[in-house]
């Protein structure tokens, strides 16, 4: 099959698998704390590979096809912490193609175990900081193709139109009590997602307003702030990975733009792990850890609306199903070998959904910076 006829053939079986998909569910969510305010997840953990990722991986996939990056014989090689690489492995068994997923040795095994699934194969790194320069060996001696989310996932979405994730959530508010919300919030993995929320209420000329939940192991958040101080360190490093996986970064990522986000939140895992299990509880099905952080934000956000008596929708992200981290996030034991001292956060988290500040005092300022 002559290459041209086979890209114009994978972009059809890519666009027919996008015809069969239904939209993801906008959940409300209501917290008596909060009477003024109505709250909202955009639940992507029910596209067909289980997470907000899904959109990524059919992005990134139609972008390297249409530059001609990918063929018939191509191994696609992805660097990932482990929903991407499910996302991307769906698409490349679509597409008929091998698939080599670069994850830190710490991703969980179901996550792994999913990835092998759709026909990919894990290479395992000890230094998570080590999947860029490996995914770039691996594609290089296989004659492959290095997909590169991180640097691709802010310009391969259309953050216009064409059912983005921001589109969506606009048309689905449309009937609601705020139908333009007051903030939007999500966490930042590439950081692609918040890129395109943050273009496409600028692009329709909304007055919403963003905001990125960052974890405790990462350098988004000080990124920001540098950006914001008007001396950009963009050669921020951490020697650690994120304990929330699928997002936070050890490194500045070429996707993530500060100028796209009003605002940021650091979050500490407790909290992330503490607004988790609230959740899970609450909705009656397990999320994923950066579905608690983007909830911390959301409190955040809320204690400070209904601290100036304001009103109005926050629209959050519920990334993942929490079937993969049930022997992790859902294990007590996890928590112990860990050091984390969960019913501590589980409190503060059970206070602030009855309207208390999840932040107060100094820590405030030092935990959130925004425009």
């Amino acid at each position: 099959m002559p290459h041209k006829e086979w890209i114009r053939d994978a972009i059809r079986k890519i666009d027919a698998d996008f015809n069969r998909s239904a939209d993801t569910h906008l959940i409300a969510l209501d917290l008596p704390g909060f009477p003024g305010i109505r709250f909202y997840l955009k639940d992507e953990s029910s596209h067909p590979t289980g997470s907000l990722k899904h959109r990524l991986a059919r992005s990134l996939f139609l972008y390297a096809l249409c530059n001609g990056w990918l063929n018939e014989k191509s191994t696609v090689v992805e660097a990932s912490s482990g929903s991407t690489a499910i996302s991307e492995a769906y698409f490349a068994q679509l597409l008929g193609l091998p698939f080599v997923a670069v994850i830190p040795a710490s991703t969980s095994r179901m996550k792994i175990e999913e990835i092998e699934f759709y026909g990919g194969h894990c290479h395992l790194v000890a230094n998570p900081a080590e999947i860029y320069a490996e995914s770039h060996r691996i594609a290089q001696e296989s004659g492959g193709h290095f997909m590169d989310q991180f640097t691709y996932a802010e310009r391969a979405t259309d953050w216009r139109a064409n059912n983005n994730i921001a589109e969506s959530i606009f048309k689905q508010m449309a009937d609601e009590a705020y139908p333009v919300p007051t903030w939007l919030v999500s966490s930042g993995g590439t950081g692609g997602t918040i890129a395109t929320l943050g273009r496409y209420v600028a692009y329709r000329r909304h007055k919403t307003r963003v905001m990125c939940a960052d974890p405790e192991h990462s350098v988004f958040f000080d990124y920001f702030k540098s950006v914001l101080a008007g001396h950009p360190d963009s050669g921020l490093t951490l020697d650690v990975g994120s304990r929330i996986e699928g997002i936070g970064r050890p490194r500045v990522e070429r996707s993530f733009i500060p100028t796209c986000i009003d605002a940021m939140v650091k979050v500490p895992d407790p909290l992330s792990f503490a607004a988790m299990r609230y959740l899970a509880a609450r909705l009656g099905k397990r999320v994923g850890g950066s579905t608690g952080t983007n909830f911390v934000g959301v409190l955040f956000l809320a204690g400070r609306m209904k601290a100036q008596g304001e009103s109005g929708a926050i629209v959050s992200l519920l990334c993942d199903s929490g079937e993969r981290y049930r022997t992790t996030y859902y294990h007590e034991a996890w928590y112990e070998a860990q050091g984390i001292r969960i019913a501590e956060a589980d409190a503060l988290i059970a206070r602030a959904v009855r309207g208390e500040p999840i932040f107060a005092g100094p820590e405030a300022g030092v935990l959130a910076a925004q425009r």
